[in-house]
């Protein structure tokens, strides 16, 4: 387990109002789900990572009960980003934290794509 860094449960409350802690986290298990689905994206964004959970340009509305998927441009690389976070709420054991589940840079077409056709729960103002 891995501590990525705070989400502010303000922004977040558009998903659930029910968030227990404001830490995120990733587990070997996800890195490796990320290294084995999305190549190279860990090595070169996991820097990121806290910026994108503590700042995120939108949250979209997903099929996942406490789950939030995340859009974030990154102003230095121009770079758009996808990010997966599984909410940790009191309906879950005491001991877990938000959790990054997956996370894939992604091209300018399905980031327009994602605004166009999904419901937005938060738009960074």
């Amino acid at each position: 387990m891995h501590l990525i860094g705070k989400l502010d449960k303000e922004i977040y409350k558009c998903v659930t109002e029910d968030i227990v802690t404001d830490e995120v986290i990733i587990t070997d298990n996800q890195i490796g789900h990320i290294r084995e689905r999305h190549p190279n994206d860990y090595e070169r964004f996991a820097q990121y990572f806290s910026e994108i959970v503590s700042a995120p340009d939108y949250i979209i509305e997903t099929n996942k009960p406490y789950t939030a998927l995340i859009l974030k441009e990154i102003q230095a690389g121009n770079e758009v980003f996808k990010t997966v976070v599984r909410l940790a709420t009191s309906r879950d054991d005491s001991s877990y934290k938000n959790s990054i589940i997956t996370f894939m840079k992604i091209a300018k077409k399905e980031w327009n794509r994602l605004l166009r056709n999904k419901k937005i729960l938060y738009k960074k103002e």
